[in-house]
């Protein structure tokens, strides 16, 4: 009994975790108002189905009013034939079902005509998976017993039963949310009505029974709360609807584990008005206004980034498309030129562009590329190769032998080959990286995930081995991004989005404390575009707890921000195009080309 001296905090985050894994099921509440009654809430493989029954004139007929009574619409036709058949062909799959019939007219009569009618059907009431459960009017308590052993009830009380002969009929408990809220599935429950409604749960789970509320809001928030709150059977009128969202909310309910230090920066750079000696541009591949809210929620409500005070905001729009791909916006950064889709540092005429470490390369710049996808990824070879399609793998890998990188450090590529013709030194060991003496310098991720500690660390350790590599004679320019926010978007996995937005906040803090200590050194943090559609309607702060709904498993069109710190960070406020970054960058430097 300790369990329940529990806060009321405690109670719930353990509610949470143990509900949403429970045998929760997903009652069809009046059914026979769908366009197709029965088989649409089985095709959605609802546990349960309610139906409501008037008997007149020999027949049960369906309907929710008297007055609604058609005369072809029998409970015989409308359900128990669909249901043998059903079994007939196994398409049940052996799953439990539940038939609810919820008796509007007299209890005995109807009581009486439902047996008669059911013995019809021995397909349906010899089948262990399926429970015929009769509500609305009910003969009395203690008659419960004198019925067949396929007839089962529904007790719409919570005081006990102590007779175990009825209680064994007893298929489950139901009363009225409207008994104990006003709730309408908006916002959440007052405090007062959240401890109204898990009493009344907790008395009903102690007569060991399957526990529903009817009259019950209709909406996502309200199905989450009794999932959340451990009712059995969740009621609505939207079975498809509600049986996709709730059983996905093992999936799209996330509680954080790994987190990123918040550094705070001093500012004492921070929109100087002089020019930058180095730039460091991250790019979070996907990483929309959501998904840094979500690793900012399930990191205590704060992230190294949010502390940065020069805020823009990016179009994202390709030269040929709505919703660009990672090659068209990693090249609009890169050269200051919209292009299309899938081009990788080429304008719409397929001709080569000049890119930001090119350009700068020329100026005396040491240039580099972090990325934790491929080197011969779309983003991060928008800022060294020239083809135009991102699938030329081994093109593209060409022209990394070719560039004016000083530096990359990426997932393991077999198209990437002799790297030690083109110059590159390939370390085993990225914290070697800072000492290297080389010309030019490589290194390969380990990808392994078992140490997670160590895996959302990587990039973080390779910013800042980066950063002290060519950070020598030169002024630099480094490209540092962290692509999996993308491909965790793409699938549709939030704790993957959070995982993968702590890890490049964690790069994101070693740049700001460089940025700080160097007094002449911008950065500049955005993304290439969104990725999933992601909105996060519920969580807990307190929990590192985020809930998830994704709308696509594609990109979107939807601006992402701009952060920047250090001199003239304040160029990088507004809402522009993408494109314009590249721009913005040259002018700060105070560089002019000629295209």
């Amino acid at each position: 009994m300790k369990f329940l001296k529990l806060p009321i905090a405690c109670l719930l985050f353990i509610n949470m975790f143990v509900a949403v894994a429970q045998d929760y099921k997903v009652h069809s509440h009046n059914d026979y108002k769908q366009n197709i009654p029965f088989w649409r809430a089985f095709g959605a493989e609802v546990q349960s189905i309610e139906v409501d029954v008037f008997y007149k004139n020999g027949k049960l007929m369906v309907a929710h009013e008297q007055g609604e009574i058609e005369e072809n619409k029998t409970l015989e036709r409308l359900y128990l034939n669909p249901l043998q058949e059903a079994l007939d062909l196994n398409l049940s799959a052996n799953r439990s079902l539940q038939l609810l019939i919820d008796v509007k007219t007299d209890a005995y009569k109807t009581l009486e005509a439902i047996v008669a009618s059911l013995k019809k059907y021995p397909s349906i009431i010899n089948n262990k998976h399926v429970k015929i459960v009769i509500s609305g009017n009910r003969p009395a308590l203690k008659e419960y017993v004198d019925y067949p052993s396929y007839i089962y009830f529904d007790y719409q009380s919570l005081q006990p039963v102590t007779d175990t002969e009825v209680l064994d009929k007893i298929a489950l408990v139901s009363v009225s949310f409207k008994n104990y809220s006003e709730w309408n599935g908006k916002g959440r429950l007052t405090s007062q009505d959240y401890n109204k409604v898990t009493e009344v749960i907790a008395q009903a789970h102690q007569l060991k029974k399957p526990f529903r509320f009817w009259a019950t809001p209709d909406s996502k928030s309200a199905w989450k709360a009794f999932v959340n709150m451990g009712v059995d059977f969740i009621n609505t009128d939207m079975p498809n609807a509600c049986v996709a969202y709730v059983s996905s909310l093992k999936d799209r309910v996330v509680q954080n584990s790994v987190f990123s230090e918040v550094y705070h920066p001093s500012f004492k750079s921070d929109k100087a008005q002089r020019s930058p000696e180095n730039i460091i541009l991250m790019i979070g591949d996907g990483n929309g206004l959501t998904q840094i809210s979500s690793a900012v929620l399930a990191n205590n409500g704060s992230l190294s980034l949010t502390q940065l005070k020069s805020i823009g905001l990016i179009k994202t729009q390709s030269a040929d498309d709505f919703t660009t791909d990672s090659a068209g916006a990693g090249t609009a950064i890169a050269t200051g030129e919209k292009t299309n889709n899938r081009a990788i540092g080429t304008n719409i005429d397929g001709e080569p562009i000049p890119n930001l470490t090119e350009i700068l390369s020329k100026k005396g710049f040491s240039t580099g590329v972090i990325t934790t996808d491929e080197i011969i990824g779309a983003t991060p070879s928008s800022f060294f190769a020239h083809r135009t399609d991102r699938g030329m793998a081994a093109e593209i890998a060409s022209d990394l032998q070719t560039s004016q990188l000083k530096l990359f450090i990426s997932q393991p590529t077999a198209a990437v080959k002799n790297n030690e013709e083109a110059g590159f030194v390939m370390k085993t060991d990225i914290n070697t990286i800072a000492a290297s003496t080389e010309l030019k310098v490589g290194a390969w991720f380990n990808t392994d995930k078992k140490d997670l500690s160590g895996y959302i660390q990587n990039l973080a350790m390779a910013t800042k081995n980066g950063i002290s590599y060519l950070n020598k004679e030169k002024p630099f320019f480094l490209m540092v991004e962290g692509a999996k926010i993308d491909s965790y978007g793409h699938a549709n996995d939030i704790e993957g989005v959070v995982t993968e937005s702590i890890s490049f906040d964690r790069a994101v803090a070693e740049a700001i404390k460089f940025a700080d200590a160097d007094q002449n050194t911008l950065v500049v943090i955005t993304a290439d575009h969104e990725t999933g559609g992601l909105t996060i309607p519920q969580g807990n702060v307190g929990l590192h707890e985020i809930e998830a709904d994704f709308t696509t498993n594609d990109h979107t069109g939807v601006m992402v921000p701009v952060f920047a710190y250090g001199p003239m960070s304040q160029e990088f406020q507004g809402v522009y195009e993408n494109n314009e970054i590249f721009a913005k960058l040259l002018s700060v430097l105070d560089i002019t080309t000629k295209k």
